[in-house]
């Protein structure tokens, strides 16, 4: 069986020992993809006091960085965003923002869009909303 790591130079760096991607076979699992930026802790659409709390945040803005950052993996690993066939999502307040998450989902998958399973956990390591768990086929 072929088992390659993959790693992006563009998707941030993962917060513990784990590759950004791994592909067995034809297929590529991708490892929990957050909206972090590469090289710095800073997160799209979060807002934290000086105690590492958030103070506030933007779901959209969180779900557009997790999206780029999960099709820079992709790519890097020799798949594409319409070569997804499985989706996690874990997301920290369902009620208040599965709305806006779900309403963005359907912009950006439009008429094919993967199987997903969409959870509500009580946090994420890093001070974040939304996280994505990836199965895809390599082009």
């Amino acid at each position: 069986m072929n088992t390659d790591v993959h790693n992006s130079n563009k998707a941030p760096e993962p917060v513990g020992l784990y590759p950004h991607a791994r592909r067995v076979g034809d297929l590529l699992f991708l490892s929990g993809v957050g909206p972090r930026e590469r090289g710095t802790k800073r997160i799209p659409g979060v807002e934290l006091d000086e105690n590492g709390n958030i103070t506030s945040y933007d779901i959209e803005t969180q779900c557009r960085s997790v999206f780029q950052n999960v099709r820079w993996i992709l790519e890097a690993s020799g798949s594409a965003w319409d070569k997804m066939v499985d989706v996690t999502v874990f997301l920290t307040n369902m009620k208040d923002d599965f709305p806006a998450y779900n309403k963005l989902w359907a912009d950006y998958f439009g008429d094919n869009p993967p199987c997903r399973t969409t959870l509500e956990i009580n946090c994420l390591p890093t001070p974040i909303a939304i996280e994505l768990k990836v199965i895809a086929t390599v082009v």
